[in-house]
């Protein structure tokens, strides 16, 4: 009897264990995220989907736009900048072992931004192409709802991103 009971709650271990191992996009499914970027030029604002490709890997694509003003021997400059991106990341949740509430990622991102100065602009502002790494987690305080935040850089954020993730299905 006692061996029974030990058998039920080893099974139940593992059960709990592995309803926890995966973050919360499983494969095939998409999230929505949006919020706001850091970055020393403006204030980013930035919305995008992740698709997710594998139980541990997922693709995402993503759209920027920020605006700012300058000052530069004496004329003043309206700046905008529109970043295209696609990303990659790696979801550390079942390698690391913790509660599917939290999603710890990295990856890699490439895109490209277009750089608008109105008038004859003296600064350093222009159109490219930019390769970027990022590191971020999310908190899931709802079933379908989290708190995301980013750290990163080399593409169209300088710093980094805080916003919300949206499940979509």
């Amino acid at each position: 009897m006692k061996t029974i009971r030990l058998a039920a709650m080893a099974l139940m271990a593992f059960a709990i264990t592995q309803a926890h191992s995966q973050y919360a996009l499983q494969t095939g499914k998409m999230q929505f995220n949006g919020g706001i970027g850091l970055s020393s030029w403006g204030l980013p604002l930035y919305a995008g989907v992740d698709y997710g490709f594998d139980k541990n890997i997922s693709f995402g694509g993503e759209l920027s736009f920020r605006s700012f003003s300058e000052r530069v021997l004496g004329a003043r400059y309206t700046s905008s900048i529109i970043g295209v991106a696609g990303n990659a990341n790696y979801h550390f949740v079942e390698m690391l072992g913790i509660d599917d509430l939290f999603d710890v990622y990295a990856g890699l991102n490439v895109g490209v931004y277009i750089w608008n100065t109105s008038g004859d602009y003296l600064g350093n502002g222009g159109t490219g192409l930019g390769i970027g790494a990022q590191i971020g987690g999310r908190y899931y305080f709802k079933k379908n709802m989290a708190v995301n935040v980013e750290l990163g850089g080399g593409n169209a954020f300088s710093g980094g991103k805080v916003g919300l993730s949206i499940l979509l299905n």
